[in-house]
């Protein structure tokens, strides 16, 4: 009887592993395409917003509040994850991502009124902020073994979705109108769902035929551990909210700095483009060299000068050079880079980078939001935004103090033994 059985056990394990290989490949596919339209809602808007105020009658004011929507709508879903990230699978949290991105897009194209465009703009922007919080877990959960590499393909790939927006803005606003340029990147969005749904129908025949892959256990809980009782967790949130600060205030109002500075409307989209692109080279490097080194605190200096140098060159170099100066700014962005590693860096787990991911993120997006704001309110006529650069620059500061509390080798998991004590 054992000997008649044995044949079918093997079939099943081999199943097992060809379904587990599959899983992992369109796990794969689903973190790459999301990646890939994760943030075509950020950049799509700040090259338009001379055809936008044409029709909703955007202010000051309601200009600084969307600039900020980004890094306050990624804040709060940070703090909202760390709950639902106990109760709720991974992947059906990245499906309710996708349909917040895609409803919040296509809700802000046909908005009347400014108020709508911020509220769907929020929506959008809150999707966007759960796939921040999601990435790096599921990355640890299908490819423990290819952290380094799939984080670089990862914020490679973010690189990429905001500069296609940006570079595509004015071109299609000028042929279809604004309200279709930053609507159509929602079917982007909505694809992106396509690979999820493929996984999660398939690990539903997998639980009725009885066989059991590899990838679909899920972990043991993080075993009490607080990463807001943790340099780590504090010094990861504050990376993230130096870099944050100073890349959504670029990405919000760089073209119009440089249109204040003689530059025309469609050119200045071109730099915000090469500005987003400049983030794909690094992108691909810094994972891969930050998980090699015991002590990363170079790579995170190396950025922040990047970021002053290229500041400095906007500020006071002639406007006729301004390229050379948004290249040095955009290679600064690096140091989001940077931060995304050290969360799988600095957690050995699944759970301990889902909680190490909601906190950073929420508690550095929230303390970033008020650098786009204030970029815009520190600003007055014929102050060549000096004020304004110079918050950014004391943001500049925040995220070196944060790397300096991560630099030293150290694991989350390895301080609870502090945390348990009164």
């Amino acid at each position: 009887m054992a000997l008649r059985r044995l044949p079918q056990r093997e079939l099943r394990v081999k199943a097992a592993r060809r379904g587990s290989l599959r899983g992992r490949l369109t796990a794969l596919a689903g973190i790459l395409l999301v990646a890939f339209s994760a943030r075509e809602a950020v950049s799509a808007v700040s090259p338009l917003l001379g055809q936008i105020r044409t029709d909703l009658p955007f202010g000051t004011v309601s200009i600084g509040i969307l600039g900020m929507l980004p890094t306050a709508s990624f804040a709060l879903m940070g703090f909202l994850a760390l709950p639902l990230l106990r109760r709720i699978q991974l992947e059906h949290l990245l499906l309710v991502s996708i349909l917040l991105t895609t409803l919040g897009q296509l809700g802000r194209a046909v908005g009347s009124n400014v108020l709508a465009f911020l509220v769907f703009t929020c929506i959008a922007m809150l999707g966007i902020g759960l796939v921040n919080v999601v990435a790096p877990p599921l990355l640890m959960k299908y490819f423990p073994d290819r952290i380094g590499s799939l984080a670089a393909l990862h914020v490679t790939l973010l690189g990429v979705s905001t500069a296609v927006a940006a570079q595509f803005a004015i071109p299609l606003g000028t042929l279809y109108g604004w309200r279709f340029s930053i609507g159509i990147w929602a079917a982007l969005s909505a694809f992106a769902a396509v690979p999820w749904l493929i996984l999660l129908v398939a690990r539903r025949s997998v639980a009725r035929s009885g066989t059991r892959a590899a990838d679909v256990r899920q972990p043991p809980p993080a075993n009490g551990v607080k990463p807001w009782r943790s340099s780590i967790g504090w010094g990861t949130a504050l990376v993230f909210a130096g870099c944050s600060s100073n890349t959504f205030a670029a990405l919000t109002w760089l073209p119009v700095v440089l249109v204040d500075r003689g530059m025309s409307q469609e050119t200045a989209g071109s730099m915000l483009a090469l500005y987003s692109i400049l983030a794909l080279p690094v992108a691909l490097i810094v994972p891969m060299v930050v998980v090699r080194m015991s002590r990363p605190l170079p790579v995170a200096v190396l950025f922040v000068g990047a970021f002053a140098v290229g500041y400095g060159g906007i500020i006071f170099a002639p406007p006729a050079s301004a390229a050379v100066w948004v290249v040095f700014a955009g290679l600064g962005q690096g140091a989001y880079s940077f931060a995304f590693t050290m969360i799988n860096k600095r957690t050995r787990t699944q759970s301990c980078s889902g909680s190490l991911s909601a906190f950073a993120q929420g508690t550095g997006y929230a303390l970033a939001s008020v650098g786009p704001f204030l970029f815009a309110l520190l600003h007055t006529p014929g102050d060549g935004w000096l004020p304004s650069f110079g918050m950014l620059g004391a943001w500049l500061v925040v995220l070196v103090a944060g790397a300096m509390m991560v630099n030293k080798p150290r694991m989350l998991e390895d301080q609870r033994r502090f945390q348990s004590r009164p």
